[in-house]
């Protein structure tokens, strides 16, 4: 059985050390709601993070 992913939306914000801790607790509060939530360092700009909401 294959899962879907799509990307709902992206943004790219300052880098922050604490910005794991944002996507750690969305991904933990809003699994049950077919949410994931990533985060990556802009490959162009390393001060930049990629922040991207999915739908599972």
């Amino acid at each position: 059985m294959q899962s879907k992913i799509e990307v709902i939306s992206t943004v790219t914000v300052e880098h922050s050390d604490d910005l794991y801790k944002i996507v750690d607790l969305l991904n933990r509060t809003l699994k049950r709601e077919d949410l994931m939530f990533g985060l990556a360092l802009d490959q162009q700009d390393q001060n930049k993070a990629v922040f991207t909401i999915y739908r599972t």
